[in-house]
């Protein structure tokens, strides 16, 4: 049986964690604090996507949920989390220097083997594989918030990730019925090198009184078939990692479009970060 190790059981930690739990894997969570732990544990529980949704809609049954549950185990040491994995996905805070600290830890704990994955969304693969021993043996596998819903994910190819990383990345996100697609790595990568111009890009009309946060999100949805506005997909995002995305791309690519808007900035240092503050372009 495939082991899986989660090292970070944030949002995008706990909803990697339930998709694998769901498809079979049984997975092992770290996080330093017991407390985020548990309420990783109550969002995949208890969550708007979480099981007990999923027994509401009769996707599944009471008893499939135990189950699911059942394979998740979680830990307060990293050791113990990735000493006999065979796959370890990392999705620790978007913060280059907290990634390579924690890719070089994974890397000494862990089976040689083993195949050391990062959700990033948008920080350099080759970067943080050059943290550990075995750069051939790392990529990314960026998943989408939320990541039990949304079916994209981007398996990111560093200068040294062999052929048979990325031939796993991809045979696992086939097993848990995600779309994936293989890009170069790159600032931003494929989607959000699109979609974060998009929003800040809607982000600025709001700033500058062109038209309501409401108008501009009925534009994107009847004018380009979007399930959902910019400024609604970035209370969904969270505002503080849209701009930590926003900077980081800047940052490599240097293009003016991905300045953050001021407004973007005043929010996040305001509390205010969307739907998980239930405030943020719109109020919850």
């Amino acid at each position: 049986m495939v082991k899986v190790a989660i090292v970070g059981f944030g949002t995008m930690g706990s909803g990697i964690a339930q998709v694998f739990a769901q498809y079979g894997f049984n997975v092992t969570a770290y996080e330093p604090s017991q407390s985020i732990l548990e309420r990783g544990l109550d969002l995949i529980q208890n969550g708007q996507f979480g099981l007990k949704k999923l027994v509401s809609k009769d996707k599944i049954t009471e008893e499939q949920a135990k189950e699911i549950l059942s394979r998740i185990k979680t830990t307060t040491d990293l050791r113990e989390a990735v000493k006999d994995a065979d796959i370890i996905m990392e999705a620790v805070t978007e913060d280059l220097n907290v990634k390579k600290k924690i890719f070089s830890e994974i890397d000494s704990l862990s089976p040689e083997n083993a195949f050391i994955f990062s959700n990033t969304s948008s920080l350099s693969i080759t970067t943080l594989a050059a943290a550990t021993k075995r750069p051939e043996r790392v990529a990314g596998m960026h998943f989408f918030n939320p990541a039990q819903v949304m079916k994209l994910v981007e398996i990111v190819r560093g200068l040294r990730t062999s052929d048979e990383t990325i031939e796993k990345a991809k045979e696992i996100a086939i097993k848990l019925e995600k779309v994936p697609i293989v890009c170069k790595d790159a600032p931003g990568f494929v989607a959000n090198r699109i979609g974060i111009l998009a929003i800040l890009e809607g982000i600025r009309l709001y700033e500058q009184g062109i038209a309501s946060a409401e108008d501009i999100d009925k534009a994107m949805k009847f004018g380009f078939n979007w399930p959902m506005g910019p400024l609604e997909l970035a209370d969904l995002i969270g505002l503080d990692v849209l701009l930590s995305i926003a900077e980081s791309i800047y940052r490599d690519l240097g293009s003016p479009s991905f300045i953050p808007p001021l407004i973007l900035k005043q929010l996040v240092e305001a509390g205010f970060l969307g739907r998980k503050t239930q405030k943020g372009f719109y109020t919850y």
